[in-house]
């Protein structure tokens, strides 16, 4: 922030926490007390608005990040400086000192309360939006710390199936293995059965060659 826009700042709020208790205390004075309290409430005056003035000029002086946020502080300081001369001009246009300090006071205290009222409203409706967003903050917990219950339950009845499918795999493996022996040995035992077969049908061949040729003997003879 801008040393000079702080300087001029400082100033204002002094000045500006001066006027305020000189406006409170102007309406118990008389004659030429009166006069003299609002001679200097206007002297007063006129320097809070020239420094509100040369605060405008350095807040536009800057860049526009640091701008922004003068210009949006100077506007309170503005809505400050107008609610000082409105009491200004409550002082010095009572003609009755008592009735001007009552209806002052009166008018004062309506906007305190009302502007009480206000704030009060404001707080309890951001306690309100606070406690709301607590409760779906506390809410989003419960939803992912079921999320994350479900999410482990689901990872360990996938750890618990992986676990099934790699048993099963390991199973299909020795079956696969086991089958394997199996048609080497009956692929084995056929080859067998076939030379088995063939020795059968040359030793049945022999013989009947045999008994053909003991007829053929018999016969010759």
């Amino acid at each position: 922030m801008s040393e000079i826009f702080e300087g001029y700042e400082r100033q204002y709020c002094e000045v500006s926490a001066n006027l305020s208790r000189k406006c409170a205390s102007v309406l118990s004075l008389h004659g030429e007390e009166k006069k003299h309290k609002l001679s200097e409430l206007k002297t007063g005056l006129d320097e809070a608005e020239s420094l509100i003035r040369r605060m405008d000029l350095e807040a536009r002086s800057l860049p526009p990040t640091q701008k922004a946020m003068l210009l949006a502080k100077l506007r309170e300081y503005k809505s400050d400086l107008n609610n000082l001369k409105r009491d200004f001009k409550k002082s010095s246009s009572a003609h009755d000192p008592v009735a001007s300090r009552d209806e002052l006071m009166e008018s004062g205290m309506g906007e305190h309360v009302t502007s009480g009222h206000d704030q009060r409203n404001r707080i309890l409706m951001s306690t309100e939006r606070l406690n709301q967003s607590g409760e779906r903050i506390k809410e989003s917990k419960r939803t992912l710390l079921e999320t994350e219950e479900l999410g482990v339950s689901i990872l360990q009845d996938l750890h618990s199936q992986r676990q099934t499918l790699l048993h099963a795999h390991s199973t299909l493996h020795g079956v696969d293995d086991n089958i394997g022996k199996s048609r080497r040995i009956l692929n084995s035992m056929g080859r067998q059965m076939n030379r088995n077969k063939w020795i059968m049908g040359s030793i049945i061949s022999v013989l009947i060659m045999a008994i053909v040729l003991v007829i053929y003997v018999k016969l010759k003879s």
